[in-house]
């Protein structure tokens, strides 16, 4: 049971192991883009490749879908990136239901747990597969697998890391379970917890005003998506353009320029913040493709232009 890109790596790697994989649940096709074309999930498009039994419910509580998928006869649930299931679908099978969440439970449950950790400057996440029981995120954990979180590392870069090493964990704890060498313990409460809630488009602009650091990491927790946001304002009208920022570099640097303060060159741009500058690397101009700083500059009269809230 998956739906996006992060879910197919799992997928993949079960049916490159000759496991039996009897269905395949997905999100159903939906329109999007600006033609709003019908465009179906990563995992639907794996699965019709692998020749796999799909079904797409719109509703997992109802009568029809329950019965699908206890005609499927499986002994075996794994959910990655997916819906949260009801009761009478994740108790069905035999040996239970399993999930793959990209964070080390307990901490960062939730939707957004990728983008959180590296917003929240932490060193070092991982992948957990733990059983599912009725609060989301909760059940007792089956394994773990630690991963260091580079310096300037994004959360697209993360991402694809934990894909790969999360499916490798998928694998493992099917082994497991079908050895009954399977060990499982109970989450940790005992601790402050850090939560991973969805990020809407306000909690993605830029407070100028916040230590460097914490901008930065803002900045690559939320590339490529769902991508940080800052607003410019032409000095001489009331024109305002809206300025996607998705890579950055850190300069410590003492300065006495006001915080907000546009700094360019003919091939750099950056941005005065409390202790120091914050380097823009790549961006994109409303209206505009992304593309690298200086391919902007060539073209784009930035000192013109303000920071505004």
């Amino acid at each position: 049971m998956g739906t996006p890109d992060f879910a197919v790596e799992s997928l993949k790697i079960l049916v490159e192991n000759n496991y039996n994989v009897v269905g395949v649940i997905t999100a159903p096709d939906k329109p999007a883009g600006r033609g709003q074309k019908m465009q179906q999930s990563a995992v639907k498009t794996y699965a019709e490749q692998a020749k796999l039994h799909t079904l797409q419910p719109t509703n997992l509580k109802s009568e029809e879908f329950v019965a699908e998928l206890k005609d499927l006869n499986a002994n075996l649930q794994i959910v990655v990136a997916f819906r949260m299931l009801p009761e009478v679908v994740w108790n069905m099978p035999k040996f239970g239901t399993f999930n793959l969440h990209a964070s080390l439970l307990p901490q960062y449950r939730g939707a957004a747990p990728i983008n959180w950790a590296i917003i929240n400057g932490e060193k070092e996440t991982g992948v957990t597969t733990f059983f599912l029981q009725h609060k989301i995120d909760t059940g007792d954990i089956i394994d773990q697998q630690k991963v260091t979180i580079e310096p300037n590392e994004t959360a697209g870069e993360l991402h694809d890391k934990l894909m790969n090493i999360g499916s490798k964990l998928v694998l493992k704890t099917v082994q497991a379970i079908e050895n009954n060498t399977i060990k499982t313990r109970p989450q940790n409460e005992n601790q402050v917890l850090k939560e991973a809630f969805k990020i809407f488009k306000p909690d993605c602009k830029i407070d100028w005003n916040l230590p460097l650091n914490v901008i930065h990491n803002k900045v690559r927790g939320l590339s490529p998506y769902p991508t940080a946001w800052t607003n410019l304002k032409h000095q001489d009208n009331d024109e305002v353009l809206s300025l996607k920022i998705f890579k950055t570099l850190p300069v410590l640097e003492n300065h006495q320029l006001t915080v907000g303060t546009i700094v360019a060159t003919k091939n750099s741009l950056k941005i005065a913040v409390n202790g120091g500058f914050i380097e823009i690397i790549e961006l994109q101009l409303e209206g505009k493709k992304r593309m690298d700083v200086t391919a902007l500059l060539n073209g784009f009269q930035i000192n013109q232009y303000q920071l505004i809230d």
